[in-house]
């Protein structure tokens, strides 16, 4: 039988935990009972051996990063006790999308946009990172998949302008990426006249703020000045961000090919 992936069982336990959590403090949360609830959500009639420990697995690897800990209160703090910790409980409130919860994330990112294969691999990645706590290599990797995402609106646009016989702003194919930004940016403003009405405001008012937090983050994390170069909510909010930027990147490129004269 197909086995499930490592999202799709993280998201369970997750999605489980939260099920059973008592919602008031009179309750608990037991992980055999949040165990056996996955296990026959994942495979109701047959008990997979090498199933059963990735679930373990990824169980003990959401202790090992604090979205849970052991223990229900000071009277009961071992196992099989454990409760949602401060960080568990904010990803709980955005489940759907937070990159806690991968499956959910990249659910949420497939409604905006579709990543060119290099984007994708590099947005992996980072969550794997981030999930593992390794949060410095997390700011670098979605730094990454953002920045293709710009190089490929870039690539599109030098496309249609060598289609047009329109002449190419030299800047666009620099080799920095700050460079090639800014040489976007100065195209696009000098065309968002002809954009649509709520494609112009949505230029104006998030491009440059998306771009320079995801970059901002991800150039703290690759040239470091102190041993905490980056906060965990700073990259935190690079994630939340990135599906945002690929949308509106989208809107952006779909413009290019049907509109640009």
């Amino acid at each position: 039988m197909a086995i499930a992936s490592n999202i799709e069982i993280r998201e369970a336990i997750l999605a489980e935990a939260e099920a059973q959590r008592p919602k008031d403090r009179g309750g608990n949360l037991q992980s055999g009972s949040v165990l056996e609830a996955v296990i026959n959500k994942l495979a109701p009639t047959f008990r997979d051996p090498e199933l059963e420990e990735a679930i373990l697995t990824q169980f003990h690897d959401l202790l090992r990063t604090g979205i849970f800990a052991w223990g229900l209160n000071l009277s009961n703090p071992n196992p099989p006790f454990f409760h949602f910790t401060d960080r568990g409980r904010n990803a709980l409130e955005r489940l759907s999308r937070d990159p806690s919860n991968p499956a959910g994330y990249l659910r949420n990112l497939s409604t905006k946009a579709i990543l060119n294969s290099v984007a994708n691999s590099y947005l992996l990645e980072a969550l794997e990172c981030f999930n593992s706590n390794l949060i410095k290599a997390a700011a670098v990797m979605v730094g990454c998949s953002a920045e293709s995402v710009i190089l490929d609106l870039r690539d599109q646009l030098i496309a249609k302008l060598q289609s047009l016989g329109h002449p190419i702003p030299a800047k666009l194919s620099d080799w920095r990426i700050k460079i090639v930004l800014d040489a976007l940016y100065t195209y696009l403003e000098s065309k968002k006249g002809d954009f649509p009405r709520e494609l112009r405001e949505e230029f104006e008012a998030y491009w440059n703020a998306f771009g320079q937090q995801i970059r901002t983050t991800r150039n703290d994390a690759g040239h470091p000045t102190s041993v905490d170069p980056v906060t965990e909510d700073s990259v935190h909010a690079s994630f939340l961000i990135f599906p945002e930027q690929a949308a509106l990147s989208k809107k952006l490129n779909e413009w290019i090919i049907n509109e640009l004269k």
